[in-house]
């Protein structure tokens, strides 16, 4: 992966984690969750890639998600792969404690691990 490119998927992260501790201490979970998932796909979106979601967070209590096997990115340019938990934490988040996080991986196309819904189930 270029430097650019690089910078760009810190800032995916870096738009999640302000988004989501705008809601910090204000019991809101689930709101805390979405404003992270949206400001990723948000931020995502606009990045010259072909970008994958291969690890999703989301499919198990139906929460607001980046699913596995979404496209992300313009859909042009390099391929990345990506593993992502927008808001983990949100019981921490929501509390003003500490310890939540927003957390992404990236990889060139077939570099991680691609799970299976079934995994979820």
């Amino acid at each position: 992966m270029n430097q650019t490119l690089i910078q760009e998927i810190l800032e995916v992260v870096e738009q999640a984690a302000i988004a989501s501790a705008k809601l910090t201490g204000l019991g809101q979970k689930d709101e805390a969750d979405a404003a992270a998932v949206e400001a990723m796909r948000l931020r995502m979106g606009k990045i010259e890639m072909k970008g994958k979601i291969v690890i999703g967070e989301g499919e198990r209590d139906e929460a607001p998600m980046l699913y596995i096997g979404e496209e992300v990115g313009s859909g042009n340019g390099p391929g990345v792969d990506f593993a992502v938990d927008p808001c983990e934490g949100t019981n921490l988040c929501a509390n003003n404690q500490r310890g939540s996080m927003a957390v992404l991986a990236a990889s060139d196309t077939g570099g991680a691990f691609q799970c299976t819904r079934f995994l979820y189930e």
